[in-house]
């Protein structure tokens, strides 16, 4: 059984694409004739007089609706003149079927018109026919107001693509020197008291940078790169930082590290955050504990870290701002099928993600 939406997507392209205008315009003409063909008009007429009327009323409808499509519609109906559009359509159909009616008194003779009873529109009643044909050449109008909607439509569409994949790309960017900014703070503090360490964090950071350059950009990075550069960041922090204990738990997907992809830097800010807010002012032991674990088609991501209530380490200026890039950005890349969990303990912090993948 086919997909009923994949026949929809077929025929909306036969309406709708260039590459099948010809195609279009013969179903058109073809639909058209077959209505004349078999409508009243046609009755008691037979031999070359029914030939002659099909012909001639098949190409004044053709004239009607072409003039409709490529004139009226354009320069009137799709620029909001709906009262002009009407009276020059109801003007174009009557001149149209006087043509006719002189067209065919002009080639048939007397005799003809005699003998088969003949009946042009304007005999029958103006009234009648001027109700067939409209409504016949109002489904071209139809078409034609389907085709741009559709279009429009899709640009707008195209358009929400470029402004989400720029908003994606803005606050991404907006993590990252927030990042950056604060290991260079913590170079800075190692310089003057350990120059050995400090040289081994830029060294490090070097690492970050070329996961920036040559990874961050892409839409997709593997999990492994991911985990190792969070590895790489929480190994500085413990290099920076004496008493500070890490588990950083990933066995359960150890197969899965060359397989799953995820969004690059989407971590980040919840570790960066965690590392931020565990320092204790009383000399303890600060602990933050990060797993990553994969069911079910989902990836599921917690980061644990203490924390020292005598401690205050926000900054007013960009306090949250970290936490509502990230949200922001959950919410454009999967919308409402993820789940994010944040708890905040007097002595812990805990943050629970769930993602499909």
């Amino acid at each position: 059984m086919k997909d009923p939406e994949l026949k929809d997507s077929r025929l909306q392209q036969l309406i709708v694409d260039d590459r099948h205008s010809i195609l279009r315009h013969a179903v058109l003409l073809v639909a058209m004739l077959l209505v004349i063909f078999f409508s009243n008009w046609q009755y008691g007429n037979s031999g070359l007089l029914k030939i002659y009327r099909l012909l001639c009323v098949f190409s004044g409808l053709v004239l009607m609706c072409y003039v409709n499509m490529f004139i009226l519609v354009p320069l009137f109906f799709f620029r909001g003149k709906y009262v002009l559009y009407f009276v020059l359509l109801s003007t174009v159909v009557s001149i149209c079927m006087v043509g006719m009616s002189m067209i065919l008194d002009s080639i048939l003779s007397p005799s003809d018109t005699h003998g088969n009873h003949f009946h042009d529109p304007v005999e029958r009643g103006f009234y009648d026919g001027f109700i067939i044909l409209v409504p016949i050449i109002l489904m071209t109008t139809m078409i034609k107001l389907f085709q741009r909607w559709t279009r429009d439509s899709q640009r707008i569409t195209d358009l929400k693509n470029i402004t989400l994949s720029m908003e994606l790309n803005e606050l991404k960017n907006q993590i990252n020197p927030h990042f950056l900014f604060n290991m260079l703070n913590g170079i800075k503090a190692l310089v003057r008291t350990n120059p050995e360490k400090a040289t081994h964090v830029i060294m490090k950071l070097s690492e970050f940078l070329r996961y920036q350059i040559y990874e961050n950009n892409d839409e997709r990075t593997l999990l492994r790169s991911e985990i190792v550069f969070l590895s790489n960041f929480l190994e500085l922090e413990m290099i920076r930082r004496d008493r500070l204990s890490i588990d950083f738990d990933t066995s359960a997907i150890d197969s899965a590290l060359n397989s799953v992809y995820v969004p690059p830097n989407l971590f980040t800010t919840f570790v960066e955050n965690a590392v931020k807010h565990s320092v204790n002012v009383s000399e303890g032991i600060s602990s933050i504990s990060i797993k990553i674990d994969i069911t079910q088609d989902q990836l599921h991501f917690s980061c644990v870290n203490s924390k020292d209530p005598n401690f205050d380490g926000a900054d007013q200026k960009n306090n949250g701002l970290g936490l509502i890039n990230i949200k922001r950005r959950l919410e454009l890349l999967y919308s409402q099928n993820y789940a994010l969990d944040i708890e905040n303990q007097p002595n812990q912090f805990k943050v629970t993600l769930t993602i499909p993948l």
